[in-house]
């Protein structure tokens, strides 16, 4: 069976799904949603959600599109704001349903992430997106992972109802600071963004005390929300923005923060000019102090400070922490608690894990640290195995800074060659499955990018 588009909805889909790449707070974790064995389509449980990421971390593996690219703001680094001269263009709810339903049992996607901008007002906005998932989940009975945005500024019923139907919702912090925000988008306000933030929290911690008592009563947002915020369009540093971050996981609850390398679509003369392009190495470097805040237990002042704002572009922060105390190491790894493991370059959280379980029968050796997943190559300087390190090594900053700056996995492959490809729906394979009512072959110049 093919699938059926007629060319005004697939033009559609060509301007909406570009004009949503630059919203990277998707992903599709943290939630195991079933339906009815008997009716339905589509389900969150792990092994239905296949996780496939760029080399930056923006997930693939969902239909990523805007309900509409019009907006009343004019928020200057956005590529929709109302003076662009872009297409404008609007899906109605039943045609994203259509396109979320046909992809789906084709497996191009696992689900949809659903973002927008504001067309005539938030409230207006919010409805739509409230009916799209509405219809989804009750008229065509898709079970699988839904990501919607929470428009700030909408009614909180609104947000409320949607939250029901969604596994995840976000509400985008946009920029770091309210100073940013008031320069560069001065019609939106950090106090209008933060509310929907703090209703969803507090909703989804009344919603558990509610399943306590009634089990069957509807999950709201169970996957929880998150925020993203664009890094390099503003003048903050790497440590205002990782502590913006860490106040945002303490004080709202988010499952995740996602940081976008700024690109200046507009050319806009109050945004940086960027002649090195947008600045991946600083995002994955961010990423990376994200992953030590949630899994790791580290707090960004160990990390950063205000005399050492920025990390380090050329080693891993974790790295860096350890080269700058080495007077915790080397570690013993026959006797070092778990929290200890967990700050040695090289060893995971998994890792570290599986070290604490199978040293309870036996004394490990570094042979055993490496089935276990151990990355020696970094962890070497760090690690005692038995009292002895792997290789006669110093204990010197210099000179172990010199032998990881060796390791070319410091800085990932697709930074180092200049840049990264963005994948496509639909390449030569799938164009066979995928035939218009007014032709019979996509021309190339009409393909759409999955981000």
């Amino acid at each position: 069976m093919n699938l059926q588009i007629n060319m005004d909805l697939f033009d559609k889909l060509t301007v909406l799904s570009a004009a949503a790449k630059y919203d990277v707070a998707c992903t599709s974790s943290g939630v195991d949603r079933q339906g009815s064995r008997s009716r339905g389509m589509g389900n969150t449980i792990a092994p239905g959600i296949c996780h496939s990421f760029s080399a930056d971390g923006r997930c693939i593996s969902l239909l990523k599109i805007l309900l509409t690219n019009e907006c009343i703001f004019n928020c200057a680094y956005c590529l929709n704001n109302r003076d662009s001269d872009v297409p404008r263009t609007s899906f109605t709810p039943e045609e994203i349903c259509t396109i979320t339903m046909e992809f789906y049992r084709r497996n191009y996607i696992e689900g949809l992430f659903l973002s927008s901008g504001i067309m005539i007002s938030p409230d207006y906005t919010m409805d739509l997106i409230y009916q799209t998932v509405y219809r989804l989940r009750t008229l065509h009975h898709f079970h699988g992972y839904i990501h919607v945005k929470a428009i700030p500024g909408a009614d909180p019923y609104l947000v409320e109802k949607t939250g029901f139907l969604a596994d995840r919702m976000s509400v985008n912090l946009e920029l770091p600071t309210a100073d940013s925000l008031k320069q560069l988008a001065p019609c939106k306000s950090r106090h209008t963004i933060l509310k929907p933030m703090r209703q969803i929290q507090n909703r989804i911690a009344d919603n558990k005390q509610e399943l306590i008592v009634y089990h069957n009563s509807p999950k709201f947002v169970p996957a929880g929300q998150s925020t993203q915020m664009i890094i390099g369009a503003t003048s903050e540093n790497d440590f205002q923005i990782m502590s913006v971050a860490e106040g945002l996981y303490q004080n709202f609850h988010l499952k995740r923060v996602f940081y976008s390398a700024f690109v200046n679509v507009n050319n806009n003369s109050m945004l940086p000019t960027l002649p090195g392009g947008p600045p991946l190495l600083r995002e994955h470097r961010l990423y990376q102090a994200d992953w030590l805040l949630r899994y790791y237990h580290f707090e960004v002042s160990e990390l950063l400070s205000a005399d050492r704002p920025d990390f380090n572009i050329f080693l891993d922060p974790k790295c860096d922490w350890a080269l700058r105390h080495l007077e915790y190491f080397p570690v013993e790894i026959n006797r070092a608690s778990y929290q200890t493991l967990l700050r040695v370059p090289g060893i995971g959280y998994k890792s570290a894990e599986r070290i604490v379980k199978a040293r309870r029968r036996n004394t490990l050796n570094f042979d055993d640290l490496k089935k276990i997943g151990v990355v020696l190559k970094r962890a070497l300087y760090f690690i005692t195995c038995a009292g002895k390190m792997m290789y006669h090594t110093k204990l010197d900053e210099n000179y172990i800074c010199e032998n990881l700056m060796r390791d070319k996995t410091q800085i990932p492959k697709d930074i180092r060659q200049g840049g990264y490809q963005q994948l496509s729906f639909f390449d030569k394979e799938l164009q066979t499955d995928f035939q218009l009512t007014d032709a019979q072959i996509i021309p190339p110049s009409q393909q759409f990018s999955a981000h």
